[in-house]
């Protein structure tokens, strides 16, 4: 395999350095910002260098963002080259046009670090569905907010303290807006989603709730009423569609899920013969990213073109089976219609049972007039 590096860093690095080791994989070229020693001689400023080039097969894709990623991805599929990438966000909103494009072209299209990180979350779902039908997907897909989340309850820590401190030790980024808002649990949801149930589950339409405005307050609700807070992603299959949100959530004590650690990612699929399954591990990080990029580099050379299905239809969107009691915290909790509400106190409310887009819909009414409201679902 002759194949070139779009992006050179953090994971592209990792990329770099595991597959030199291989001799199945050649890195011919690296497109990146900058040049060093370990890319002298192989560096471009031009990607027109690696897509009009006609001896490189394999383009790997590890810029991030969505632009211009997609053009990049989209150009190299029509000029036959295969694509790998870990870029979670143009995965998310192109998985309809990458999976077309590639069938069209007949190239490989893997993106298995683009959920999960070095967890093989995506190739098992693949291999699951095969003999079986996957009902349900979710759990913890973020480990940043989870480390914030842990730090928090374990040392009492301010949201702000709590987010210097994974800043600090590299699991936030400096800009941390896609994970304290969920959007990169949503985009991964969407992923994952449509990869389990052969079909387009489009991330816009997926209700969604952070973590930015949690306070340790919110946490001293969890604390009695013997529950942990974590922020996690759900889906599943309905008869109309499939269910999909994504929020932070009150889960008792003594479940599996309330018990990840620090900036441990925890995906766990329910098949229908199969039963619960849950994949626990790393979710970022350079070499279990990268780790996983170079696997769907190994499985291409050996006949194995991608995880997905032709049946890319895009699934409604159906949440109203999906019913919890909420907590609500904001200082315009008084506006919420008194027959929902079960408790209240100071600036908090419990609800009766809810469908999620009624929650989400009380959930926007309050943010309305109190910006830094906060929601969670109560398991």
């Amino acid at each position: 395999m002759k194949a070139a590096l779009l992006g050179h860093g953090t994971i592209g690095v990792g990329v770099d350095r595991i597959a030199a080791s291989l001799p199945e994989i050649d890195i011919v070229r690296v497109l990146a910002l900058e040049t060093d020693d370990e890319i002298l001689g192989r560096h471009t400023f031009h990607a027109d260098d690696i897509l009009n080039d006609p001896e490189i097969d394999t383009v790997i894709e590890v810029m991030g963002g969505i632009h211009p990623a997609w053009e990049f991805l989209s150009r190299a599929m029509k000029a036959g080259k295969n694509v790998v990438t870990a870029n979670k966000a143009v995965v998310a909103a192109y998985y309809r046009e990458l999976v077309a494009l590639s069938l069209e072209h007949h190239v490989a299209f893997r993106c298995t670090a683009a959920v999960g990180g070095g967890i093989p979350w995506l190739v098992s779902l693949e291999r699951e569905k095969r003999g079986d039908c996957i009902r349900k997907i979710g759990g913890i897909m973020n480990g940043t907010t989870n480390f914030i989340l842990s730090r928090m309850a374990r040392d009492h820590m301010a949201f702000n303290d709590a987010l210097l401190e994974a800043q600090r030790l590299g699991y936030a980024e400096k800009d941390p807006s896609a994970d304290i808002d969920g959007d990169d649990v949503r985009r991964k949801l969407s992923i994952s989603a449509s990869v389990a149930y052969d079909c387009f589950v489009d991330e816009t339409k997926i209700p969604t709730a952070g973590i930015r405005f949690v306070t340790t307050d919110d946490l001293a609700f969890g604390t009695r009423t013997h529950s942990v807070l974590k922020l996690a992603a759900f889906s599943r299959r309905t008869e109309k569609g499939v269910s999909a949100f994504v929020s932070p959530v009150f889960i008792p004590s003594e479940e599996l899920l309330a018990s990840v650690p620090e900036n441990v990612n925890l995906l766990t699929l329910t098949a229908e013969h199969s039963g619960e399954l849950s994949f626990a591990g790393q979710g970022a990080g350079r070499y279990p990213t990268a780790k996983n990029v170079v696997l769907d580099l190994l499985d291409i050379v050996s006949g194995v073109p991608a995880f997905y299905t032709d049946h890319t239809a895009a699934a409604e969107i159906d949440n109203l089976e999906e019913c919890y009691s909420w907590y609500f915290r904001s200082t315009s909790s008084s506006l919420l219609p008194a027959e929902i509400v079960e408790e209240t106190s100071h600036e908090t409310a419990v609800t009766k049972k809810l469908p999620v887009p009624d929650a989400f819909r009380y959930f926007s009414l309050l943010k309305e007039t109190d910006p830094e409201a906060f929601i969670a679902a109560i398991l």
